[in-house]
């Protein structure tokens, strides 16, 4: 194959992809349409990055490398989060190397140059009479926070649909006051695989029924009509039609919405949210469905809310609690290697040891992320041995 796939070249392999299958192999592990996804995909479309809870402070940072762009994502000094481009304007070498930390001023360690962290070109050593400092700012990528969550865009143009999903989604999770929270812990697990089928892992959810752990506190209904539910799982279907009719009362009485908004291929931002129980206990991703942290998010007068999940396409879920909020951020770092980034947030003022266990609140999602991997990386060992006999 080419070093770059002619257009026409991947046209073709989508236009032969059979309806309702998964791309042909070369999608999932070749070069040149990795480098294809970052461009018509990850450099077009909203990404999510972190949580605000990340950058507490004015001057806190996080980078993100997405190919051959670096990002950085700071708090300003007036609150507010920024993302620039992770390059210095005088010889385009990196800034910040680091994948997060606190500066004053963000300095590039070539020649000094110094900016703020509004962007703006603050010292450049031995210039030319007329030098225009405000002409070398740094250069800017489109940011926006919605109810905690940071997004960027590294479009010129991103698109347009971003506001009605941003107005859509904010009511389903400002209720748990997230950018008030901060992290518990954040784990980074590389994948062996390429981010499509981590992301059409989360997704299609068949596997779902996998992981142990997070059969716990799952209804074993997922995806059944009522017609189809076989005669064993009936029982499960029964408890969960009870424990869904309670969740609406008590959601409907707290204000709080919950119906399912689907609009994954139909729209640039794809996206899906919901509320919905949990079983056990109802209240958290824990071994029983007990809260994992004593101290809810929010003022809430009960923890047994379910899970509020979101899905944002290309590289995004998350599951809001009463007790905490997961994020999972997807980064691909190559065509076989991705790196799934979990973060655990709880309220400000919780002290782990007295109002949660790190490894209760950690249990079942770091568990099912290890087992995922697993998942991914025997899915891309496959298509790889499939590839080297037809060569």
């Amino acid at each position: 194959m080419n070093p770059v796939a002619p257009a026409a070249e991947v046209a073709d392999l989508v236009s032969r992809r059979p309806a309702g299958q998964s791309l042909q192999a070369p999608f999932y592990v070749d070069e040149e349409f990795f480098t294809l996804d970052i461009e018509a995909v990850f450099a077009r479309h909203w990404l999510f990055v972190a949580a605000e809870a990340e950058l507490p402070e004015p001057g806190d940072y996080v980078t993100v490398t997405l190919g051959s762009y670096s990002v950085i994502v700071v708090r300003d000094d007036d609150e507010g989060v920024r993302a620039f481009h992770n390059v210095c304007r005088h010889r385009g070498a990196r800034i910040l190397d680091e994948g997060r930390g606190s500066v004053g001023n963000i300095v590039c360690g070539y020649h000094r140059w110094t900016y703020g962290v509004d962007g703006r070109l603050l010292h450049a050593e031995s210039q030319a009479p007329g030098f225009a400092p405000s002409c070398f700012s740094l250069r800017s990528v489109h940011a926006r926070t919605v109810a905690g969550l940071v997004f960027i865009c590294l479009a010129e143009e991103p698109p347009a649909d971003f506001d009605e999903v941003a107005a859509r989604i904010e009511p389903y999770l400002a209720p748990h006051n997230l950018a008030k929270a901060k992290v518990a812990t954040q784990i980074d697990l590389v994948e062996h695989g390429n981010w499509k089928p981590t992301m059409e892992n989360n997704r299609e959810c068949y596997h779902c029924t996998g992981p142990p752990e997070l059969q716990t506190c799952y209804f074993p209904i997922y995806g059944y009509a009522e017609q189809d539910v076989p005669p064993a799982l009936r029982p499960a279907y029964e408890r969960f039609q009870r424990a869904d009719a309670d969740a609406r009362a008590t959601y409907e009485s707290l204000g709080l919405p919950y119906a399912a908004i689907e609009g994954l291929d139909t729209r640039a931002t794809g996206f899906r949210i919901q509320r919905e129980p949990l079983d056990l206990a109802g209240e958290s991703f824990t071994p029983d469905g007990t809260a994992a942290c004593t101290r809810l998010l929010a003022d809430f007068p009960t923890a047994r809310l379910g899970r509020r999940s979101f899905h944002l396409q290309p590289n995004a879920w998350f599951h809001f609690l009463a007790d905490h909020a997961i994020t999972f951020a997807v980064i691909p770092l190559g065509p076989d290697r991705t790196l799934v980034r979990t973060t655990w947030l709880v309220h400000a003022d919780a002290v782990e040891g007295l109002d949660y266990d790190l490894d209760t609140l950690t249990k079942v999602w770091k568990a099912t992320n290890e087992q995922d991997a697993v998942f991914v990386n025997r899915y891309v060992t496959r298509l790889k041995a499939h590839l080297e006999q037809k060569r």
